[in-house]
Order: structure tokens, then C-alpha cells, then sequence
């Protein structure tokens, strides 16, 4: 009789599980207790992608959830493991990115006992505040029912993180219910289903549209997610009503479309202002004045009713997916022959032309500029993009992402992933990772070089798996800038090593290294590293004081009155 006690067990079941509903791909750190779960896993066929550390893994997974809508996988060894994944799960579920993180942990009896076992943590009512749901497998048998219930959490209404907590007996337990048919696994039955809005619903919102003299589109990056792009494009060009894409659904219609607006005359004059898988957060000044117009009237487009009148009256309120609600919105929109007036296109083309001489002398005086800096950096990569249109871009920082975001014009959805809703630093690697897994593609990731130190170690795992990675560094030598000096005797505290040679770390571990420092080499160097297909860093050397405190943000940051200690301080240094 063949002895079938492997595939009983706990992690048999749940790569079974996984690979029943089309997962594939591991992204995780392994160790105790799942390093033979990651070994079986790619026995199994499945591909494995080992971090050096664990947000790294879990960021890599939720990328590849916003890529794929499926929700990626992430495993983390148990108690300190879990804990450096946490920040990844709950941004993951803050930006709506569908993941599922799995953590190998302590036995339970332990645990509640608090006897003190190794890596001893109550992972499972840890990780509960951080996601949109918790699950923890006790039973070898439950394996199957508990990936059909994180995926479905995962993925349904308002996609986010899962935990699914594994406890080390449970991974090796046995399944006995022999009874029991294909062992519980089996794939799921429409795990996200359509939901559309009221007729109802749908006639509100058109007859708000058709009175309004000055509307814009506000699209997010629920949106991108949704795949919602030919749906969107329809709306735009049969309506002529401008549209503002959040920085994740840029390229849902092309940057450099004619109904692109201007940020901030838009936001000020608009009397509707159509939401469609954007929130009205702290990145849209939730809604208030003076960014927007007071008067303005609100419709929002989610699967999630709970976000509706959260900072600002929602004068139609559509839930549903957003794909549904655009099915019925658009043609009950353009039946109207509704179109926006002329007067407020042509407002927005004359600001926005305004804008954009403006910014082509920046750029072109970045060109020359003796203090290279930012714009003189990121216009070949622009210059790239535009020629190279399916070619991913991942960016974090706080100039480099805000010039970046200003600059780098987008012509496909889904190509640009940032630090997105917290902002959140350290997920560019792991980002730029999975996408290069996940697409094929190339992909460009772009960081400061503060953001970068969070995560630059797994520089290793990029040239581990050789993939067509190019890393673009912009070294200024501090967080925001390297100029920071403020005691003569020590550092300041936003100063980084504005001399560090960050593309050495390629090199280290067998990939390509540039090191630039103006224009010209920037041009002649981007495109020769992305092309070549290869893992590369390319260091950018830019001037110290390039860089303003927050990048566009400095308003968040609280300032307080340090003139007169710093006065103090340079008297010391005139006496000596």
C-alpha cells in the first residue's frame, strides 16, 4: 500500500488549496516552523521567492495583488517574523491591495499558558486590528476551508490584507477524515461577485451630472485595480469631462490625453466631482476648502458604503464594483447627450498650458544646471517612458516620489506603483520585485535615497533571481536633503552619507552598477541599464541642498521655532 501520509498533511493541503484557485507564487522568508512547507511548496511546482526580510516578502505579495487581482501570498516565520510583515499586511489593506499573509506560530496551549516557548506570540489576535480578517488553522482538515475563506476575504467588497495564522502542529498533523471528498480542497465559486448599484442610484447621479457647468473626474487607484480603463475612456471622450488621476491610476487614460486638468484650478472651481475608486482622504484634503470648491457638489463611485459622507456630504452615492456601476452609468450618462461646456475646457487647457511652460523651463534648466538635481535626474527616465510605454515604474521618497510623480508622464494602467495611501516607506523593492515577477516586464524602481536604505538589502534577492530590475537611487545625502547641520560638533538629523556609492550593493551580489552625476550621463547610462534586461542600481549623484523639507507635503510637518537655539549655536562657532 502507498504510503499517501505526505499528502495528509497540513501543508500538503495547503499548497493543494492554493494551487486549486490558481496561486502560484510564494513570496515569504522561511525558518522555523516553515522552512519544509516552502521546500514542498516548489516540489509541488509552485514558485517560491525567498527575502531577506519579511515586509519585504509581504509588500512583494500585495503588489502582485493589485497586479493580478488575486490576492498574492506572503509566509513569515512565526512571533519576530510576523511582527516585521505586520506594517506590510495593514498597508496592504489600507491600499485595498488583496494579500493573504500566512505566519507559522507557537502551539496554542503554550501560548495561552504562557509558558515561554520559542518565538512564543498571540500572532492570531495580534494581527486582527491590521487587516480586514484573521483566521487560525488548529486542524489539519480545515486547511482547505480556511484559503477558500481568506481568499474570498481577500478579494470580495473592499479588497485588502488576510491572516492566516499556521500553527507548527498543525502544518505536520495529518488529515484523517478519509471520508471526506478531495480533503476538503476545493476552488472557489465567484469569490468576488458583481454587485450593481440601483437604477435609481444611477439616475441620481446623471441628473446631477447633466446640470453641472464645471465637473471633473477624480480617479483612484481602485479604479486601476478594477481594470475600469475602456469604461472610463468612453466616459471622458463621449462627455468631454476633464479628469485628475491619483498617483496609482495614472495611465488609466493616457497623461498626456487633451481632458487631463490642472491639479489645483480644477479642485477650486468644479461644481461635481465625480469619484471613481478614490477616497476623500488627507491626499485629496478631504474634500474641503480652499483646495476645493465649497459649493461643489460630491459623487462617489465604491464597493464600500462605509467611506460615503466620511469627510464630505455625498450628494449620489454609487456602490457597487466599478466596473457594474460604469456599465450603467456611461450609457445612461451619454444617452443624455450630456457635454461639458466649452468655457470650462477651455479654462482648464489655458491653466494647464500655463502650467506646463512653467515646468518645461525647470526641466530644461535641469539640464545645465551646475547643482544637478531632480528634474535634471528623472527627465530621462521620462524621456524612456514615453518611448517605452509598458514598462513598469515603482517610486518612493519624498521629492524623488513628488517630481517623480510630476514628471514621469504614465500611458498604461497598472504601470506605477508608489508608497500609496500611508505613505509609507521600504515597499519599493519589494514591489518592484514582485511586478517583475508577475508581469515579465521591466521595471524601474525609483527612490530616494533615504526610502531605499529600508529595504536596499534585497538588492540580493533581485540579482538572486535575476530580474529585469533597474533601481535609480537619486543620492542627495539626507532625508529630504543632506544639508542639515545645525550643531557644529554632530550630524543633523535628516544627514545621510551624501558620498555613499549605493550602486556598489549591484555589484555585490552580481548585477550591474552605474554611478552618474549630471544630465548628460543620466541620458546616456538609463537606457542602455533598462534595456540590457539585467539587475542594475544606478547611483545619482545630486547636489546636497537639492530638496525641500516633506517634498509636498511639508504641511504635515510640524515646524517649531528653532531660530533663536540656532542663533545661540552659531555665536558659539563666531567666538571660537
Amino acid at each position: 500500500m502507498v504510503d499517501d501520509s505526505l499528502n495528509r498533511t497540513g501543508a500538503s493541503l495547503l499548497i493543494d488549496a492554493l494551487q486549486k484557485n490558481g496561486i502560484n507564487n510564494l513570496y515569504g522568508v522561511v525558518g522555523i516552523p516553515i522552512t519544509d512547507l516552502a521546500r514542498l511548496a516548489e516540489l509541488r511546482g509552485m514558485k517560491y521567492y525567498g527575502f531577506r526580510r519579511e515586509d519585504s516578502a509581504v509588500d512583494s505579495a500585495a503588489a502582485a495583488g493589485f497586479l493580478t487581482k488575486k490576492p498574492g501570498v506572503a509566509m513569515t516565520v512565526s512571533a519576530p517574523g510576523f511582527l516585521n510583515g505586520l506594517t506590510a499586511l495593514a498597508q496592504a489593506t489600507k491600499n485595498c491591495f488583496p494579500l493573504i499573509m500566512i505566519s507559522g506560530s507557537s502551539e496554542r496551549h503554550i501560548i495561552d499558558l504562557a509558558q515561554g516557548d520559542y518565538e512564543s506570540l498571540d500572532q492570531y489576535n495580534v494581527a486582527k486590528p491590521f487587516c480586514k480578517k484573521a483566521y487560525r488553522v488548529d486542524r489539519a482538515q480545515d486547511v482547505g476551508l480556511a484559503v477558500a475563506r481568506a481568499i474570498r476575504t481577500a478579494v470580495s467588497g473592499r479588497p485588502g490584507g488576510v491572516y492566516l495564522d499556521l500553527p507548527a502542529d498543525t502544518i505536520a498533523q495529518l488529515n484523517d477524515d478519509l471520508g471526506e471528498k478531495n480533503m476538503g480542497i476545493y476552488k472557489l465559486v465567484d469569490p468576488a461577485p458583481l454587485q450593481e448599484p440601483s437604477d435609481d442610484a444611477i439616475n441620481r447621479a446623471v441628473n446631477i451630472i447633466k446640470q453641472a457647468k464645471k465637473p471633473l473626474i477624480i480617479l483612484g487607484k481602485g479604479a486601476a485595480y478594477d481594470r475600469t480603463e475602456k469604461q472610463v475612456q468612453e466616459l471622458i471622450n463621449k462627455t468631454d469631462i476633464p479628469f485628475l488621476p491619483m498617483s496609482m491610476a495614472k495611465g488609466l487614460v493616457p497623461d498626456d490625453d487633451k481632458h487631463s486638468a490642472a491639479r489645483s484650478l480644477s479642485l477650486k472651481n468644479a461644481d461635481v466631482v465625480i469619484l471613481i475608486g478614490a477616497r476623500l482622504n488627507w491626499m485629496l484634503s478631504y474634500g474641503d476648502a480652499p483646495q476645493f470648491n465649497p459649493d461643489a457638489k460630491f459623487i462617489q463611485l465604491d464597493i464600500d458604503a462605509t467611506q460615503f459622507d466620511s469627510a464630505q456630504k455625498i450628494s449620489a452615492p454609487l456602490q457597487g464594483d466599478l466596473t457594474s456601476i460604469l456599465n450603467k452609468l456611461v450609457p445612461a450618462l451619454t444617452a443624455t447627450g450630456y457635454k461639458v461646456p466649452s468655457d470650462w475646457l477651455d479654462a482648464i487647457a489655458q491653466d494647464t498650458a500655463k502650467n506646463d511652460a512653467k515646468f518645461a523651463k525647470r526641466i530644461k534648466a535641469g539640464e545645465t544646471n551646475p547643482e544637478f538635481g531632480y528634474y535634471g535626474a528623472i527627465e530621462p527616465i521620462n524621456d524612456y517612458f514615453q518611448e517605452h510605454p509598458d514598462t513598469y515604474l515603482v517610486s518612493e521618497g519624498a521629492n524623488t516620489l513628488d517630481i517623480g510623480r510630476d514628471m514621469i508622464g504614465m500611458k498604461l494602467p497598472r504601470h506605477r506603483l508608489d508608497t500609496g495611501t500611508w505613505g509609507v516607506m521600504g515597499v519599493g523593492m519589494g514591489y518592484a520585485i514582485a511586478t517583475a515577477v508577475e508581469t515579465g516586464k521591466h521595471v524601474v524602481a525609483l527612490d530616494g535615497d533615504s526610502a531605499f536604505g529600508f529595504d536596499g538589502m534585497d538588492v540580493e534577492t533581485m540579482c538572486r533571481y535575476n530580474l529585469p530590475i533597474t533601481v535609480v537611487v537619486i543620492n542627495n545625502g539626507g532625508i529630504y536633503n543632506g544639508v542639515d547641520n545645525v550643531v557644529p560638533d554632530q550630524l543633523g538629523p535628516t544627514t545621510l552619507d551624501p558620498t555613499g556609492r549605493y550602486d556598489l550593493i549591484a555589484k555585490a551580489f552580481g548585477g550591474d552598477n552605474y554611478y552618474v552625476t549630471n544630465y548628460q550621463e543620466m541620458k546616456d547610462t538609463f537606457a542602455t541599464a533598462v534595456d540590457s534586461g539585467r539587475p542594475s542600481i544606478i547611483n545619482v549623484q545630486i547636489d546636497p541642498s537639492m530638496g525641500k523639507e516633506s517634498g509636498h507635503i511639508g504641511n504635515l510637518n510640524p515646524e517649531l521655532n528653532l531660530k533663536p537655539l540656532e542663533e545661540a549655536e552659531q555665536k558659539k562657532i563666531d567666538k571660537e
